[in-house]
């Protein structure tokens, strides 16, 4: 058997082949996808410009497309997706691209969209630095990715189950960024005004076994390089599931399941952006601003 390079956290070929065939029958399977990508489009409505040209990178069944519709802000847009399932039903120009390798020419794009699909990149820093590259100076780049907070309710119930039927542990759900990283993430890139803010999005299930079977419709299942190759136990995910619902049931008897997304705002580095004055170039003072009095550093303050 050939070692795994330890570089490589996810099997991208078995990501392809989850992503063809979860676009045979995505119509059913695309209520997250929607959702995110509407709150992504969403913060396009604070930004004043016009975007001639578009990239939509991973654009799963055109919900960022959908959700731009009536924006004339967004005027051309190119979806790609690493799956030629998904591309083939794009309802505009659309081409195969891996976002660890994106075929583009540098500085082809006023704006960079990408919804629910980076969580994927074994190499996520430098698929940053690819779009920083491919976007023209001064374009933007707005993600949406899911963070470390996703699906912890059923990381606790597979691991409990696991380590009470098998005796031990593997890797069963897919690690993702934080939040507390991915500012950093952009910046590390080369974007200017890095900007990184979560919202997490609770979604009810019958019980646990449904939404297993939501996430393998969606291509969303576990594609960790190290997974286990071996079928899990069918007594294990009867267990996790009764685990599942014994912990995070609802009133009603459903079962909750967290996606937290990951926002992420940047732009290419162009000459003319803001820049931060350096220590000491202030012209105003902030005491003056806000109607204080300016002490010294180490000066202590008393109380009359």
């Amino acid at each position: 058997m050939t070692p795994i390079d330890p570089l490589l956290v996810f099997d991208r070929a078995r990501l392809r082949q989850r992503r063809g065939r979860a676009a045979r029958g995505w119509g059913e399977q695309s209520f997250l996808k929607r959702e995110i990508a509407e709150r992504l489009v969403e913060r396009l409505d604070d930004i004043k410009r016009v975007f001639p040209l578009t990239l939509d990178l991973g654009c799963h069944g055109d919900e960022v497309g959908t959700a731009l519709a009536g924006r004339p802000s967004v005027q051309q847009l190119i979806r790609s997706d690493l799956s030629f399932g998904f591309a083939r039903h794009a309802a505009g120009p659309a081409l195969v691209a891996d976002e660890e390798a994106l075929p583009f020419a540098p500085g082809c794009f006023d704006l960079v969209l990408s919804a629910m699909d980076l969580h994927w990149v074994n190499d996520l820093p430098g698929t940053l630095i690819q779009i920083g590259r491919i976007l023209k100076p001064d374009g933007l780049f707005l993600g949406a990715m899911l963070g470390g907070g996703t699906l912890w309710q059923l990381r606790q119930a597979l691991a409990a189950a696991e380590s009470e039927i098998e005796g031990g542990l593997s890797a069963r759900v897919s690690p993702f960024a934080d939040l507390r990283d991915a500012a950093g993430l952009l910046q590390r890139a080369g974007f200017a005004m890095p900007v990184a803010d979560g919202e997490t999005i609770d979604v009810e299930y019958e019980n646990a076994l449904a939404l297993m079977r939501d996430l393998r419709a969606m291509g969303e299942s576990n594609a960790i390089a190290e997974r286990r190759r071996t079928l899990t136990r069918r007594t294990t995910l009867l267990r996790a599931a009764e685990i599942y619902g014994q912990r995070f049931a609802q009133p009603s008897g459903r079962v909750t399941a967290s996606f937290e997304v990951l926002f992420l705002h940047g732009w290419a580095a162009d000459a003319g952006q803001p820049k931060a004055l350096k220590p000491g170039a202030a012209k105003n003072r902030l005491a003056d601003a806000l109607g204080g009095v300016e002490r010294s550093a180490g000066e202590k303050v008393g109380r009359k």
